[in-house]
């Protein structure tokens, strides 16, 4: 189906330890990439030394770390660590992320989110490279900071993007974006904005059963929890949502959340979330990477699935 075929870690109820032999199982199904996620789970990092470490047949990436919650030092020093267990099988993604993630959960101001990834990516770029830095950035300043194990080789970065300026900045100065919440039929105005010549990644969410009422109850509560977000919430107007998701976000603000869910259109649920029989599951996905996505990286989403039967059936053919 492609070159590159990922699946997010780490398993719910699994621990980090007990991954060593999923990774092993997951390159012999013939899954390329595992990718981590940092939210409220494990950190970013860990997850991925581990696999670099256990499974040299995978390629590894966090999508994303957000660019707020360490300083622009310890983010180089810890992309710098990452690329010296893996060397090229490492690509780092940098993001925003959102208010509820950085402000309320990490107790940092949420500001100028767009201005802070663009000056984080350039110095990270910069300290990657081996440049002894002092400069005064718009959103935070470093004075004669170097990194003491430079790196052999800069990985990859690729910006976490969901609108226009952060799809330019993920295409003029990085090496590529990150989507997440969007549908297949998306991916090219995306592109559009990132440009020709760039990596696409993108996590998408997978209910694998063929009944469709659960699929779709669980998308529900999935798209009401993400898209009431303001970024998200942009991001979809952007993509041209608003009028089907607007009588959920009003609800949602009325405070009535069992409303907002049932208000979100069956349409969109089938179209952000990834559901039915494998083969069906595997065929939606193989539709993102037509549209231009050249790392799919699907996310198992938990409601009673047997992963084992989950992680097989969903492998690449």
């Amino acid at each position: 189906m492609t070159s590159r075929y990922g699946i997010t870690i780490p398993f719910d109820g699994v621990t980090l330890l007990e991954h060593k032999e999923w990774f092993h199982r997951l390159a012999d199904l013939g899954y390329t990439d595992v990718w981590s996620a940092e939210v409220d789970g494990v950190d970013g990092f860990t997850p991925l030394i581990l696999a670099a470490v256990w499974e040299p047949r995978l390629h590894l990436g966090v999508a994303v770390t957000p660019v707020f919650t360490r300083g622009a030092g310890l983010m180089a020093m810890s992309i710098a660590a990452l690329a010296e267990v893996a060397g090229d099988r490492f690509t780092m993604g940098l993001g925003a992320s959102s208010e509820p993630v950085v402000q309320r959960w990490n107790g940092v101001r949420y500001e100028k989110p767009y201005a802070r990834t663009r000056d984080v990516l350039r110095f990270v770029k910069r300290a990657l490279d081996g440049e002894k830095i002092d400069e005064v950035f718009e959103t935070f300043e470093v004075h004669g900071f170097k990194l003491a194990r430079p790196v052999a080789a800069r990985p990859p970065i690729l910006l976490g993007a969901l609108r226009p300026g952060m799809l330019r900045l993920a295409g003029a100065e990085a090496d590529g974006a990150i989507l997440n919440w969007l549908a297949a039929n998306d991916v090219a105005q995306c592109r559009t904005e990132v440009g020709e010549g760039k990596t696409i990644a993108a996590r998408l969410f997978v209910v694998p059963t063929e009944d469709v009422d659960t699929a779709r109850f669980i998308g529900r509560r999935m798209i009401s929890s993400y898209l009431t977000v303001a970024a998200y919430a942009e991001f979809h107007r952007w993509l041209g949502r608003g009028e089907a998701l607007q009588p959920m976000w009003d609800a949602w603000d009325a405070g009535d959340r069992q409303l907002a869910n049932e208000l979100i259109p069956d349409r969109v649920v089938d179209e952000l979330i990834i559901h039915g029989s494998y083969g069906a599951c595997r065929e939606h996905v193989a539709r993102y990477v037509e549209a231009g996505v050249q790392i799919p990286s699907i996310a198992i989403v938990p409601f009673g699935v047997d992963l084992k039967e989950a992680v097989e059936g969903l492998a690449p053919r």
